[in-house]
């Protein structure tokens, strides 16, 4: 792991730890973006290690077993790799760790700009390409990817996390209403049963995302 990150410009190796104890050491000493983290560790499990932290770093799960993904999710992994763990994943995964660092940073500098110049810098393809936030519609999640549907202009595809993507964006102009759609809550135009229309596109509301989607509703008007 330590020789992939030589091979990545925007890494660099802050520390190595072999324990849990180790790395809270590091963390109260030091301003870390990003950890690799073994689930199977001395003393302290990986997971449990995460789940001790109040305010933790992005981190990307690294072990050989597979069945340890579900948990991965469920405490806001970045990504979860399998060892041995192929250069062309490992870099799959720290790319969409650097995107979602890089809007976090952009959302921290939006929140002093008047509304209309707020924007987000995202990565497609060999591009980087700036999305104003009052032209998006709605945001589709595919996979690995994520699409950005906009006023006027073709979708942009980018390789983010809509869970990463949720934190990012500014709550009261956003709400994920379902695993695989984002959308802006004022280009809402029409509420039919447990779908919303956004443009000519119908929308469905997730079954575990509708009680708030209600109260966001109720509580905007």
């Amino acid at each position: 792991m330590e020789e992939f990150t030589g091979r990545v410009p925007f890494l660099e190796v802050a520390a190595k730890c072999s324990s849990a104890t180790e790395a809270i050491d590091v963390l109260r000493n030091m301003q870390i973006d990003l950890i690799f983290l073994d689930i199977h560790m001395p003393r302290l499990s990986g997971l449990d290690f995460i789940s001790s932290l109040s305010n933790p770093p992005q981190f990307i799960l690294v072990t050989a077993y597979s069945e340890y993904a579900l948990e991965g999710f469920n405490v806001n992994a970045t990504d979860y790799l399998m060892k041995p763990v192929p250069f062309e994943r490992f870099l799959k995964a720290v790319t969409k760790a650097y995107e979602l660092h890089r809007l976090r940073l952009n959302k921290q500098g939006n929140s002093n700009e008047p509304a209309g110049n707020r924007h987000i810098m995202v990565k497609s393809g060999y591009q980087t390409v700036k999305i104003q936030l009052d032209s998006i519609l709605y945001i589709e999640g595919l996979k690995d990817y994520v699409k950005f549907y906009t006023e006027g202009k073709k979708p942009v595809l980018s390789l983010l996390t809509m869970k990463g993507l949720v934190e990012s964006l500014p709550s009261d102009k956003f709400l994920r209403i379902h695993k695989s759609y984002i959308v802006a809550i004022d280009r809402i135009t029409t509420i039919s049963r447990n779908r919303v229309m956004i443009g000519d596109k119908w929308i469905p509301v997730g079954e575990n995302y509708r009680e708030e989607f209600r109260n966001r509703l109720f509580n905007a008007s």
